[in-house]
């Protein structure tokens, strides 16, 4: 096959807590082409997982999250599209199109980090554009807080039951 190949099994989920101003969670890498890096919950969905249970299972994993304490869940409107070009590790080049979901957790909850991070921070919706990496991880961020408005048509459309609830 020339070019590319297309690739959907990777998705990330931007936990967020409303202080009374929303703040997002990032977990910093440890290891890999990602080391030290800012980002939100983010792994493979597994052969038979919907992109919803994989991320729900990746932030138990990372963090400890369980469905008790996330007051809401949604699906992102917009993949996340990125070329990832061939990498020494022996990975072929391809296009990603990650599902983006997003995960509101109950005020007092703190993550509980896993070995594939070493620290973790709560950042304002006013410091996000800024302080994450990937543009399209901008994107997600600007298009939840856009749900989030009151009076919101997209936010009804887009919330998820909480599978394991």
């Amino acid at each position: 096959m020339n070019g590319p190949r297309i690739r959907s099994d990777i998705a990330d989920l931007y936990i967020f807590r409303r202080k009374p101003g929303v703040e997002f969670l990032q977990l910093r890498r440890v290891g890999g082409s990602s080391h030290g890096t800012w980002h939100p919950v983010m792994g493979r969905i597994e052969a038979g997982e919907t992109a919803p249970q994989a991320m729900l299972r990746e932030a138990n994993e990372e963090t400890g999250l369980t469905p008790d304490f996330i007051l809401g869940f949604w699906a992102l409107g917009t993949a996340f599209p990125a070329y990832l070009p061939p990498r020494d590790t022996g990975e072929d080049e391809c296009v990603l199109l990650a599902p983006r979901l997003a995960a509101e957790v109950k005020p007092g909850w703190e993550p509980v980090l896993n070995d594939e991070h070493d620290a973790q921070r709560w950042i304002s919706a006013e410091d996000a554009d800024g302080m994450f990496m990937w543009p399209t991880q901008r994107a997600a961020v600007r298009e939840l807080l856009e749900m989030l408005k009151p009076g919101s048509l997209a936010e009804p459309g887009l919330r998820l039951s909480i599978p394991n609830r």
